[in-house]
């Protein structure tokens, strides 16, 4: 219940303690408002994607709790409308609460009962009716699972396909370029630029297969188990059909979890999702540090590709111009490791029969999950995509890379092949120069054996 104060700036709601002063246009009530003035910590309220996952979740239950006789149609008909508004974005400036709040999210969850309830009006009551069969308890675990499943479906796996295909699209592109390979950032046996690319779109590749291989265990969900997980409150098929409606709605095949006690007190699988979100990281990672350094330079470094040009880079070196995507990459990446360690203690947090830091798993998980999608889409169109290959830069360091010495092993041995290779180096002269004079093979032979394309396709020298 509510009243108007006369200044009109607020009003007066009651809750189960008592009165509180609540904005006049806010949608929402005493909970909320209690949660906002007690967590004015971060400034930072819950994402998106997550207030997206509440809505669709308060829209299914009322439709299951009609469905079954409990939630008379009038009733359940405005808060499913009020639900999927919320849902699609149009009220996101009524859910201000903090993300470090309590740790259940019983704050979040009041909040979106408080804000539909408020919308959908006809004498709806934001416990009785539009949280009815759940608890926060078992809500905020499956928008958690909710949102996240959605991300990954919609926004991160199609980012990393198209950056896969946008790598091996310039590997085939790039299949006529040999240059240099490199181990411990030294000269090493040369490598086709198609093979070094083809390597990036298989991590990017495996990255998919390892995070598609964890959605069934977050397609679970807790509702269905309410307070503590003996499903108190909640009819017996509740949480098998609310998961059926959520299904309907988003075309992922959820179901309801097997064990609700489980479901509750732990967070292995959004655990489970954070870690192969982390092996991606690093992947995208080792992409954006061998980008760095295959365009340093211009004169000084490898520059063996030029980026896009795409910013000026200093602000007080004229020209200058840095790699400026794929540095955004790689805090992305450090930003997505530091997540995982959060939520790695956050899991650790289930007390007994609830996990006790719901919130900020929540809130990890969707931006790592938001950011990588991004920093995917942005690597692929900005850097990849348009890269140009430096054929001269490539073509002199390979003529002066004493390392190609290695092809002739099976035919020199290895000590003598040690010594060409110290006499190049030392002496600043081509490889084959030297070997015509410390060994019996002919130039013909030499060009042959020591021909860059034909080392890329490994094998056995054979003189």
């Amino acid at each position: 219940m509510s009243k108007r104060n006369e200044p009109g700036d607020y009003r007066i709601e009651t809750d189960s303690m008592g009165e509180l002063k609540v904005p006049a246009d806010a949608r929402w009530g005493a909970q909320t408002q209690r949660a906002v003035d007690n967590f004015p910590i971060s400034g930072i309220p819950m994402s998106r994607g997550f207030i997206r996952a509440l809505g669709l979740i308060k829209a299914a239950c009322a439709e299951v709790n009609a469905d079954l006789g409990l939630l008379d149609a009038t009733r359940a008909q405005a808060i499913v409308a009020a639900a999927e508004a919320v849902a699609e974005g149009r009220h996101d400036g009524e859910f201000p609460i903090d993300v470090f709040q309590t740790g259940s999210g019983t704050s979040s969850n009041m909040n979106a009962n408080e804000v539909i309830a408020h919308l959908a009006a006809a004498g709806v009551h934001p416990n009785d009716h539009v949280n009815m069969g759940q608890s926060s308890n078992d809500v905020i675990p499956t928008a958690i699972h909710v949102a996240a499943c959605l991300q990954v479906e919609q926004e991160l796996l199609p980012a990393m396909r198209y950056l896969a295909e946008t790598i091996t699209r310039r590997a085939w592109e790039c299949e006529q370029y040999v240059k240099t390979g490199r181990t411990h950032l030294m000269d090493a046996m040369p490598v086709r630029l198609s093979q070094e690319l083809g390597g990036w779109a298989a991590q990017v590749e495996d990255a998919v297969a390892r995070i598609e291989s964890s959605l069934p265990r977050l397609r679970r969900l807790a509702l269905g188990g309410t307070a503590v997980g003996t499903g108190i409150n909640a009819h017996p098929q509740f949480g098998e059909r609310v998961a059926a409606r959520l299904t309907e709605r988003t075309g992922i095949a959820f179901e309801t979890a097997p064990d609700k006690f489980k479901a509750l007190s732990s967070q292995d699988d959004a655990l489970e999702l954070s870690g192969q979100l982390k092996a991606y990281a690093a992947a995208l990672m080792k992409i954006a540090n061998d980008l760095r350094w295959m365009n340093s330079g211009p004169l000084a470094g490898l520059a063996e590709i030029a980026l896009p040009s795409l910013q000026p880079g200093s602000s007080i070196m004229p020209g200058k111009v840095n790699p400026v995507i794929p540095e955004a990459t790689a805090m992305v990446c450090a930003q997505v490791m530091g997540n995982d360690a959060a939520i790695t203690l956050g899991a650790q947090s289930g007390n007994f029969q609830l996990n006790v830091m719901l919130p900020l798993i929540a809130h990890n998980l969707l931006q790592s999950l938001t950011l990588l999608a991004s920093a995917s889409q942005v690597l692929a169109d900005k850097a990849i995509a348009d890269f140009t290959v430096n054929e001269a830069q490539l073509r002199e360091a390979l003529e002066k890379n004493p390392i190609l010495v290695t092809a002739l092993n099976p035919v020199i041995g290895y000590e003598l092949g040690a010594k060409v290779a110290k006499r190049a180096y030392a002496e600043g002269r081509p490889l084959l120069e030297v070997a015509l004079e410390e060994t019996d093979l002919d130039e013909a032979t030499l060009r042959r054996l020591l021909d860059p394309a034909r080392l890329t396709e490994g094998g056995i020298s054979e003189s």
